[in-house]
């Protein structure tokens, strides 16, 4: 009889210990596959992230191209005003996202190149050329978007 109670008990303890087992290799390897999980949907977020940035840089850049446009045409017509107050505006628009976007310092240097454009597109220059006024805020807001991105 006492053999038979040696036996269930070996059992029960086998049963028990198997049971144990696999509960902490289940339980290890959730948490594995969660982190896992967690990281990949990280490096998705921080992709996307990256995708807007670029679309918002490349917007950005492509406006600032039609307003120094419009700033080189100093004729006061009625499609020149139009055209630069549209690229303005939506220069205006992109320096905003591109503080939501960015680090501060990106969006100080797009703000910088954005007042820039905005006065010789209606102010007259007194010294120096269009390029001359926007040759500094233009080449600093470009290197800081390179090295934002570098570091993304």
């Amino acid at each position: 009889m006492q053999t038979q109670v040696w036996l269930a008990v070996l059992s029960l303890t086998g049963v028990l210990l198997g049971g144990g087992l696999s509960y902490l290799v289940q339980t290890s390897v959730q948490r594995r596959n969660e982190r896992s999980e967690q990281r990949r949907l990280a490096a998705a977020r921080a992709e996307t992230r990256r995708e807007e940035q670029l679309d918002l840089l490349r917007q950005f850049i492509r406006v600032a191209q039609e307003a120094e446009r419009a700033a080189e045409n100093r004729k006061k017509t009625p499609s020149r005003q139009t055209t630069a107050l549209d690229a303005l505006d939506e220069l205006w628009v992109c320096e905003r996202m591109i503080h939501v976007l960015f680090a501060s310092n990106l969006h100080g240097l797009a703000r910088a190149y954005v007042k820039a454009l905005d006065h010789v597109l209606w102010q007259e220059l007194e010294d120096g050329s269009l390029w001359d006024h926007l040759r500094g805020p233009k080449v600093a807001f470009l290197d800081a978007a390179r090295d934002e991105l570098s570091r993304a």
